[in-house]
């Protein structure tokens, strides 16, 4: 009876320990997980372009192509959906030249997932050009 006492006391430590082992396991598992996440998340996409105001790309990541179809308004290609992202522009230089006395501003919105749409205007400026004006901008997207 001693002999049998010992196997079945020493099978059950095993148990235990090969179940504390397992489980650790699966908590380091889901915590390696969870911290990868984290980390895919917080690196994020970011996709930027600077473009001029005739609608040449100086520089761009993940903007492809600037269609210019009208006074002020321009359309840009990504080379991935953006529809979930945060969209942000601002009037700057063009190629270091001063973009022009007044007030300036823009517009960026999404047409569909991989195309933005941007105005860019001049509400000071002198008429007719007092709302939609050819502007150089920048533009930053993120995801």
């Amino acid at each position: 009876m001693r002999i049998s006492t010992r196997l079945t006391m020493t099978v059950a430590a095993s148990a235990l320990v090969a179940a504390g082992v397992f489980t650790l396991s699966g908590a380091t598992a889901q915590t390696a997980s969870a911290a990868q996440s984290a980390q895919r998340a917080a690196a994020g996409t970011m996709f930027w372009a600077k473009v001029a105001a005739n609608g040449n790309l100086l520089a761009a990541s993940g903007v492809g192509n600037v269609n210019k179809f009208g006074q002020g308004r321009y359309n840009l290609t990504t080379d991935a959906d953006i529809s979930r992202c945060a969209l942000t522009g601002t009037i700057n230089t063009n190629g270091g030249g001063d973009p022009g006395p007044g007030s300036a501003s823009i517009l960026v919105g999404a047409v569909n997932g991989r195309t933005l749409f941007v105005r860019t205007a001049t509400p000071s400026g002198p008429s007719p050009r007092s709302v939609d004006d050819d502007r150089p901008f920048s533009l930053l997207i993120a995801c």
